[in-house]
């Protein structure tokens, strides 16, 4: 992997300001973090003081917890986090806050690397590709609660679970210290010794901090650092029975990894100045390096007909609502990648929502803006019939000759930037017979209606104009052919074919080389803007028609497609070949990604 560090702390391309932007130029332009020094590795204060000045101008983190797959929200941090630290001339760490052992699992801790890297970002240094992990730093944690309880700032808890939550009070009324809470350092210390060493049951004491049970802000109300938990660990297995609370562990992870800027979501601006106290007695302690990192907080990501918690997102996969995390339908990464979403396109929406400090809806149709917006340049064209009935051109032996193939071709992209190679051309053939969908069809049409009808003259597109003649139904009223004829010496691109004027052109596919694909054509999984809401049953709101699997007939050259190549369907719109189900050649499957306008917008 390559050094992420630019030679300049500039923007590469001009980006829009926000908040967040000003306050890494405010802090670049005052020094604030010019004498911090890194010892190649993440440390406490004597590991760095032995190291060079940091090369990096400032640090970042996207610190998931390995629970669960990511989704669009996280897609925003990472896009946030990796993004600003590229254009200061900084690193961006990926860090596994992996302290809750009972819900962690490597599966995510794979699925995580795999997303990030898609999405265009690397966490690579000099010296170091690895991820960092929470996990790591335990030894740490530990020898920073040890000197909490010292220095009087720490004290071993054995109040049930009900009698801290009742004695901590609420808005309206302080809390009540614990009757633990005057004991001496030496006697808690013995106690949280024992507490390490296996000596009490899960969940009989706690090691709480000691700040001010009578704060405003409840978060400093004596907050738990540490408990017992008897679990495996997916890193470090049987070694610890005691595991560290994320709001402690999570700014020690900080300050141990020089991070400068921890940027975070709104729900953590209660606990920033919890963050702030405990680092501050740790620099008083000489275990940590000062300056701290700043924990600056903005708005997360609230997408319209998409639901972000892991545990309901969990639930549609458990009670098989969806198929699996990376259904397409699904808001993670895995199922936003399926449907055919690109790393640019997460990107640019990231870009064109911008950061804020208050909460705001984003609608959903910004999103599939971004995709449309990236697949226009780059998404080779096809014709597929989605809905297929086979036409006969009833004079085309007489015309064309009987059995007759008539090759044609069509470009795989009709624009292409200046002085760039286009890509080959598609080739495919017609003959006496292709298909068409139904709805290109109307024996008595509509008011207004252009395509096929007794008598009407249409373009099939890339190849002949035909005029429509009528129609075969069974014995049960419903169409099985269309019946045209062929006009002479109109195939497209050649001299004198647009001697016949038509009003309309329409996608068709060869029946002599068309091929049968399986087409899922994908919807938004929820019928309501925001399902869970005021406390609404989410499940309520599914969507009944965000799948329909219909076979379609498809050009040769999309039944030849690889695995996650992204196609317009002319007409129909942006499809990306299955990247699980779909065989090149021979076992066609594709997924709607997004139609060719919001079908939403009314």
């Amino acid at each position: 992997m390559s050094n992420p560090i630019p030679a300049n702390n500039a923007p590469e391309t001009p980006k829009t300001s926000n908040f967040l932007r000003q306050i890494i130029e405010k802090d670049l332009a005052e020094g604030t973090y010019a004498t911090r020094r890194w010892a190649g590795s993440p440390g406490d204060a004597a590991h760095h003081a032995a190291g060079a000045p940091d090369p990096a101008k400032i640090r970042t983190r996207f610190p998931p917890e390995p629970n669960g797959y990511l989704h669009i929200g996280h897609a925003k941090s990472i896009c946030i986090n990796f993004g600003l630290a590229r254009d200061y001339g900084g690193v961006c760490h990926l860090r596994f806050d992996d302290t809750n052992p009972e819900k962690e699992d490597t599966e995510y801790v794979n699925s995580i690397i795999d997303a990030v890297k898609w999405l265009g970002f690397d966490w690579s240094q000099p010296g170091n590709d690895k991820p960092y992990q929470a996990s790591d730093y335990f030894d740490f944690m530990y020898r920073a609660a040890v000197h909490l309880i010292e220095t009087g700032y720490a004290y071993v808890d054995e109040q049930t679970a009900e009698q801290m939550r009742i004695n901590r009070g609420d808005f309206g009324k302080p809390g009540i210290d614990s009757p633990f809470r005057g004991r001496t350092p030496a006697e808690n210390l013995a106690r949280f010794t024992d507490m390490r060493d296996g000596k009490f049951e899960d969940g009989s004491m706690v090691l709480r901090a000691k700040l001010d049970m009578a704060s405003p802000n409840i978060n400093l109300r004596d907050p738990a650092i540490y408990r017992i938990r008897r679990a495996t660990h997916h890193n470090t297995g049987d070694t610890w029975c005691i595991y560290p609370m994320y709001a402690y562990a999570h700014p020690i992870e900080d300050a141990l990894e020089q991070i400068t800027h921890s940027f975070c979501t709104l729900e953590f601006e209660d606990q920033r100045p919890w963050y702030d106290w405990l680092l501050q007695r740790l620099i008083e302690g000489g275990l940590l390096s000062a300056p701290p990192p700043r924990q600056t907080e903005f708005a997360r990501l609230n997408l319209t007909y998409v639901i972000t918690s892991k545990r309901k997102l969990a639930q549609l996969v458990y009670d098989h609502k969806v198929n699996g995390w990376d259904d397409p339908r699904m808001p993670t990464i895995v199922g936003l990648r399926r449907r055919g979403y690109t790393p640019e396109s997460i990107q640019l929406f990231a870009e064109r929502i911008g950061v804020t400090k208050s909460d705001s809806w984003i609608d959903y149709s910004t999103l599939e803006g971004c995709l449309r917006e990236d697949l226009e340049a780059k998404a080779h064209r096809g014709m597929a019939v989605l809905n297929p009935v086979k036409l006969i051109m009833t004079n085309w032996d007489e015309v064309m000759g009987a059995g007759h193939l008539e090759p044609c071709t069509q470009p795989a992209l009709p624009h292409v930037a200046e002085g760039t190679e286009p890509p080959p051309p598609r080739h495919f053939t017609i003959g006496k017979e292709v298909w068409i969908d139904r709805e290109d069809f109307e024996e008595v049409p509509p008011k207004g209606y252009k395509r096929l009808f007794p008598g009407n003259k249409v373009r099939l597109k890339g190849g002949y104009v035909i005029e429509c003649t009528g129609c075969i139904k069974d014995i049960d009223g419903v169409i099985t052919d269309v019946l045209a004829t062929v006009v002479p010496d109109t195939k497209s691109g050649t001299p004198g074919s647009e001697t016949v004027k038509v009003k309309a052109a329409i996608t068709w596919v060869g029946v002599a080389d068309g091929r049968p694909a399986e087409v899922r054509m994908y919807d938004r999984l929820f019928s309501d803007a925001q399902p869970d809401a005021g406390g609404k049953d989410f499940i309520e709101s599914l969507n009944p028609n965000s799948l329909k699997v219909v076979t379609a007939i498809v050009e040769p050259s999309l039944a030849n497609a690889l695995p996650d190549q992204k196609f317009q369907f002319e007409r129909h719109g942006y499809f990306v070949a299955d990247r699980v189900d779909h065989v090149t050649g021979s076992k066609p499957v594709f997924n709607l990604a997004v139609g060719l306008k919001d079908s939403w917008g009314k």
